[in-house]
């Protein structure tokens, strides 16, 4: 089946199907890894024939790629949410820095194995342009809306929207080094209070 003739889940029975199908998809990375996961496996766990998940997804890849698209989405429509909800006119409140690193740090939950499936079946379906897209549709949704105290110029917002994304990429794929989650969340603050602390304070100069 062609991507053109590929259904989208519009209907509500339809979106209860593709839900069912991601939700197998991270249950069996979770029990059994990526080598062992296939799509006859997903389809039984999720109670469906494999004629219908391959009217929905390509294959394994596409099906993990959708999960971790679904997860990012939901990561950032959240991020977007907090910096509305914690801006005020002249200064932003530094405190929900927290809030957004590990907002990212859990978008991807489950061991590091399937973090690690997920963002390589993410970069392998989209590639740069997922991460692109994402920063794209976050900055359309606050324009307007949140009052960030400092000039918001494109090289900012790249640093501001790619340095944490970057650096928990690389915890994840340099999972060898065994990195303390909590010790990690913390210096990702540090490095994105005292930023945007310098963003503020060149906006007042």
């Amino acid at each position: 089946m062609t991507e053109k003739t590929r259904r989208t889940p519009r209907q509500s029975r339809s979106e209860a199907t593709v839900e069912a199908i991601l939700e197998a998809a991270f249950q069996l990375l979770e029990a059994g890894g990526v080598e062992a996961l296939t799509t006859n496996h997903i389809a039984e766990r999720a109670g469906v024939s494999v004629g219908t998940l391959y009217q929905y997804f390509g294959g394994k890849q596409a099906i993990l790629a959708g999960l971790a698209q679904k997860r990012a989405e939901a990561a950032r429509d959240r991020i977007a949410e907090i910096v509305i909800a914690n801006s005020s006119v002249g200064r932003p409140e530094l405190g929900a820095v927290r809030l957004i690193v590990r907002t990212l740090a859990t978008a991807f939950e489950g061991s590091p194995a399937t973090r690690r499936a997920l963002l390589d079946a993410l970069t392998a379906e989209g590639g740069d342009d997922v991460v692109m897209r994402n920063h794209v549709t976050f900055f359309d949704m606050i324009a307007g809306k949140a009052a960030l105290g400092f000039d918001l110029s494109p090289e900012a917002g790249f640093v501001l929207t790619h340095a944490v994304v970057g650096l928990l990429r690389a915890a994840t794929i340099e999972s060898d080094l065994a990195l303390e989650p909590q010790a990690l969340e913390d210096e990702l603050v540090r490095l994105m209070e005292a930023y945007i602390s310098a963003l503020l304070v060149a906006r007042s100069g």
